[in-house]
């Protein structure tokens, strides 16, 4: 894929997007759109299927407002709340020790920079670009597995990791574009761009894909 012909193809992802019925719109809809329900939403998803986490999300959401009621619930009844998503033993001790840092180092707030975000138990630069992005409404990419991989199938990078990826994307892709990139890869990666027999048939920027050219 030429770097020129990537706003196009945004484009064309940005119309198709409605119609993949994707595991990670499920997810969206159960966040209440502000920074905490992003950060914890997003740590609850590490490892975990989207269709899980959006059901986890769902009733734990209702039950954490701040970071005090994490605080106040006991160990096993959080676990309980959490299940059954990845590792939820040692997320329940995360989620703990989370709301501990909120409440002392930043007086209940979730932080709204890079930085401090990567000093939050459990947060790497995934986790807090999410924040950023879907909590504060900033231009941050998110690079999961999904926006790695295809970023890389298409051609448009060249990279060995999802940090390599992020910095190269940012270079690449206009900022009025940063925030909705991972949306939609995922949602691209879940249904058509697969990791394994990707459904290029069905694949609405085929002709721009170098996977697809090389065959």
């Amino acid at each position: 894929m030429k770097r020129e012909d990537l706003l196009r193809v945004i484009e064309i992802m940005k119309r198709e997007y409605p119609k993949w019925h994707a595991p990670i719109v499920k997810l969206i809809a159960q966040k209440r759109k502000d920074p905490l329900s992003a950060l914890l939403c997003a740590l609850l998803s590490t490892r975990t299927r989207d269709e899980t986490t959006a059901e986890v999300c769902k009733r734990f959401l209702q039950r954490v407002k701040e970071p005090k009621d994490l605080l106040e619930m006991e160990l096993e009844e959080l676990q309980k709340l959490i299940y059954p998503v990845g590792f939820y033993k040692n997320k329940a001790k995360q989620l703990k020790e989370l709301a501990r840092q909120l409440i002392e180092e930043f007086e209940g707030k979730v932080p709204n920079n890079m930085e401090d975000l990567l000093k939050l138990k459990g947060v790497g630069r995934k986790v807090a670009n999410i924040v950023l992005s879907e909590g504060f409404n900033k231009p941050a990419i998110a690079v999961d597995t999904h926006v790695h991989r295809i970023s890389n199938r298409w051609g448009l990078v060249r990279t060995k990791s999802p940090e390599e990826t992020e910095k190269a994307l940012m270079e690449i892709l206009p900022m009025d574009y940063w925030r909705d990139f991972n949306r939609l890869l995922v949602a691209f990666g879940q249904t058509i761009c697969k990791p394994i027999k990707p459904k290029c048939q069905d694949c609405p920027v085929r002709d721009w894909c170098d996977y697809v050219l090389k065959f």
